[in-house]
């Protein structure tokens, strides 16, 4: 699997990173006070957390004076996306060569 793969994948595999991203998703732009708010974790966690999800392209940050704004980039979930497509090719391969198989085992 490519390293953009590996970096999605260990950085969704958090449950609170995942909840952080899936907020940003539904609710839009967000500030770290208002995520930590919502979060259950402190501020230091979520802003560590919000480093991850930067650094792994799947949040921008926008300041405007002291505060900074964060915002889903649901472009960066690609990678992940077009992965997913061709494992559910592959298992619909499988499946219908099972399917295969067993009706020749009927006859």
């Amino acid at each position: 699997m490519p390293d953009a793969h590996d970096m999605l994948f260990r950085t969704l595999a958090d449950p609170t990173r995942r909840a952080i991203f899936e907020r940003l998703c539904r609710q839009g732009e967000q500030t770290v006070g208002a995520l930590t708010s919502q979060s259950g974790v402190s501020q230091p966690a979520v802003s560590k957390h919000l480093g991850v999800l930067k650094h792994a392209g799947l949040v921008r940050d926008r300041h405007e004076g002291r505060q900074t704004h964060y915002s889903a980039q649901l472009g960066a979930l690609a990678p992940l996306m077009e992965w997913t497509r061709e494992m559910a090719g592959f298992w619909v391969s499988r499946f219908d060569d099972l399917e295969d198989l067993l009706k020749r085992m009927d006859q």
